[in-house]
């Protein structure tokens, strides 16, 4: 009989409920108690629990070295999913346990959390940084505008943080390099127009992190999924989910913007365009495409085909 546990994680203890089963436990956030808590769990066991920045760190690991399956949940699923169970309280042990019945419930619909090696873990924390100091350059470009000398100022600017950007650049280099596997899918994912040095490393470093059965499968996890909206006769319009890392999909964003300015993806993307689809529509339509692309690279070992661009494009 399987055991589902939910865990509310903080900075000092986890409160750790069983479904179907009165009270709670109380384990210190400290990595020997949690590996001792772990090893005594039923085997096979299912945890969920939420996603709370670092603290849930130390739980997941020691659930995983000890075999069981493990949930990490989304804070704001969550807490609709406790409005939908009419909760009105909010305590420690109410949160568990909601946790708890939420996995019982849904763990067919949920994806086992997936650790990443530490050097998938520190590509994807350099990538997140990388993007802060590029939006600190933009803000910074446009406030100089206005000032007197804002041009030259501009410039010296621009000139500084290049220099600044190279540094994480040749760091998410070295780290690329240290996983051949990593690096030879890098290399293939950028024989794709538009596919460029930090869309790949992304790509690159989520196609080998998480093992993606098709392509669509990709496409949700990243957010780009349209959401329907219809009930009856009524047919909303559909707006993208946005679930997932947000900084993979707006990579993905910038390579479909470059990918329709060159010759083998303009020709799509005025397609869309002559559609009546908007010009954003239409770079997100291709950056969906650019995306399966990306999965089927990664699944067959090739490179991209030119001569099949026109089939792909065929494809709805």
């Amino acid at each position: 009989m399987a055991t589902y546990l939910g865990a509310d994680v903080g900075k000092a203890e986890v409160v750790v409920a069983v479904h179907g089963q009165p009270g709670v436990t109380v384990v210190a956030n400290a990595r020997p108690a949690l590996r001792e808590w772990a090893r005594r769990l039923p085997a096979g066991s299912w945890l969920g629990v939420e996603a709370t920045g670092v603290y849930h760190r130390e739980l997941v690991a020691a659930a995983q070295a000890a075999g069981h399956t493990v949930y990490l949940l989304n804070p704001r699923d969550v807490r609709h999913y406790a409005r939908a169970m009419g909760r009105r309280a909010k305590t420690d042990r109410v949160d568990a346990q909601l946790i708890a019945r939420y996995v019982a419930q849904e763990h067919t619909a949920l994806r086992p959390y997936v650790a990443p090696t530490a050097t998938q873990a520190a590509i994807a924390a350099l990538l997140e940084r990388r993007h802060a100091v590029v939006k600190d350059q933009g803000s910074l470009r446009q406030a100089l505008c206005d000032l007197p000398a804002g041009i030259s100022a501009g410039r010296r600017v621009q000139r500084e943080f290049t220099t600044l950007l190279a540094q994480p650049d040749a760091r998410l280099d070295q780290l690329a390099q240290a996983e051949p596997p990593l690096a030879a899918l890098r290399q293939r994912l950028r024989t794709t127009p538009g596919i460029g040095p930090l869309s790949s490393l992304a790509l690159a470093n989520l196609l080998s992190r998480y093992n993606f059965q098709r392509s669509d499968a990709l496409i949700a996890f990243v957010g780009y999924d349209p959401r329907a909206d219809d009930s009856g006769q009524h047919h909303g319009r559909r707006r993208l989910s946005k679930r997932g890392p947000a900084e993979i999909r707006r990579l993905l964003y910038a390579a479909a913007m470059a990918a329709a300015r060159t010759k083998t993806w303009r020709p799509l993307y005025q397609q869309h365009r002559q559609r009546g689809l908007s010009a954003t529509e239409a770079i997100i339509s291709l950056a969906r495409r650019l995306a399966r692309i990306a999965f089927a690279l990664a699944r067959t070992g090739a490179t991209f085909d030119q001569a099949r661009v026109s089939l792909a494009c065929a494809k709805p």
